[in-house]
């Protein structure tokens, strides 16, 4: 991460390593539907280990769920300070949810999720679990 990314006390923005989970989160989305897709809600972001100047970034993001159009991703933000000769750590993480658009902006289907491992079983039913808790909230 570059200077122009910090505050004045050397640690990078929230904001800016948010904007680049937003950006892996999206291609991980346009890759599953081949349409465009808008972020529609962030969710459980948490920050776990501070990034600094200097250190790399590494944004992780899977595909856990799909319904008809959203698409859930979790994001996963590794720091890395090699000159320190550090481990490397989980810096932040976040469930986004993104909607696949048709050529007018409209919610568009999404094509189903292909489920192989049984971990992918677990984050697909946390995710659907997930997705059907904020249809609730939306009805109240």
């Amino acid at each position: 991460m570059q200077p122009e990314h910090a505050n004045p006390p050397g640690n990078i923005h929230g904001g800016e390593i948010m904007k680049l989970m937003d950006n892996a989160a999206a291609i991980v989305a346009l890759r599953h539907t081949r349409t465009n897709v808008a972020t529609k809600r962030v969710d459980q972001l948490v920050f776990h280990h501070p990034v600094h100047v200097g250190d790399f970034v590494i944004c992780n993001a899977q595909l856990t769920f799909v319904g008809k159009s959203s698409m859930e991703v979790l994001v996963t933000v590794l720091v890395d300070n090699i000159t320190k000769d550090q481990p490397t750590k989980v810096a932040l993480t976040a469930f986004f949810t993104l909607v696949a658009l048709d050529g007018n902006g409209m919610p568009a289907d999404a094509p189903p999720l292909a489920i192989i491992t049984e971990e992918e079983r677990v984050l697909f039913e946390a995710g659907r679990q997930r997705y059907l808790s904020y249809k609730q909230q939306r009805l109240r």
